[in-house]
């Protein structure tokens, strides 16, 4: 969260667009891309959510499939 920050706030309309980050950029060689393709969007919305209140890892571990798979393969709860 602290580069997307970085990247909207310090960099604002070379890296980011009314669409949302533009497609690429390289700081190094002070290059972004004229594009913002909508596929990347919707990951990073959902890697968003996921880090700001966790909903999809618990929406996705309550999947009973999931379990089954985690308990076949031999994995454990770590302790906190």
């Amino acid at each position: 969260m602290l580069a997307m920050k970085h990247f909207y706030r310090d960099l604002g309309a070379q890296a980011w667009s009314i669409y949302g980050f533009r497609d690429a950029f390289n700081l190094q060689e002070n290059w972004y891309s004229g594009i913002t393709m909508g596929l990347n969007q919707a990951p990073m919305a959902v890697m968003i959510e996921n880090y700001r209140t966790g909903l999809v890892w618990r929406s996705f571990m309550t999947n009973p499939e999931i379990q089954q798979m985690l308990t076949a393969v031999g994995f454990t709860a770590s302790k906190p």
